[in-house]
């Protein structure tokens, strides 16, 4: 069965909305560092054990060097976003924190125009230009 590249974003933004939720419950519990910690252990759980299901595993060499080095600097990436998120669940409402973390939308818009060549419509454009409109409003 395929599914079609929007119910992946649909599921997403639908888990990411349960990450904002139950990320502020945990970290009002737990330091935010060691929670993005635990976090990263059960999603590396996860990952292997779908990986695993579905006899994906490669070695290492066997992939592509380029696709590699933009895995690591992307989990680098992806490790301080969750680092500095949980960090703000811990001192501000969920309900503030989510939106103005979703701000990201707009940066990866403005990064695939300029770093990826990808073409700029007038529905995107529009789109990012609301959605940093709501994160403006939420922030304030």
């Amino acid at each position: 069965m395929t599914f079609d590249w929007r119910v992946f974003a649909l599921g997403s933004a639908f888990f990411a909305a349960l990450t904002a939720i139950f990320g502020k419950v945990g970290v009002s519990e737990i330091n935010s560092d060691l929670a993005t910690f635990y976090r990263t252990v059960i999603i590396l759980a996860v990952s292997a054990l779908l990986v695993s299901v579905r006899q994906e595993w490669q070695a290492p060499g066997a992939l592509s060097h380029k696709g590699l080095i933009f895995l690591i600097m992307s989990g680098i990436a992806t490790g301080l976003s969750w680092l500095c998120y949980f960090r703000a669940l811990q001192l501000a409402p969920a309900s503030r924190v989510a939106p103005i973390d979703k701000f990201s939308v707009v940066l990866v818009v403005l990064f695939a125009v300029l770093m990826l060549g990808e073409r700029l419509t007038w529905k995107v454009g529009i789109g990012a230009v609301l959605i940093a409109s709501g994160v403006i409003l939420t922030a304030l």
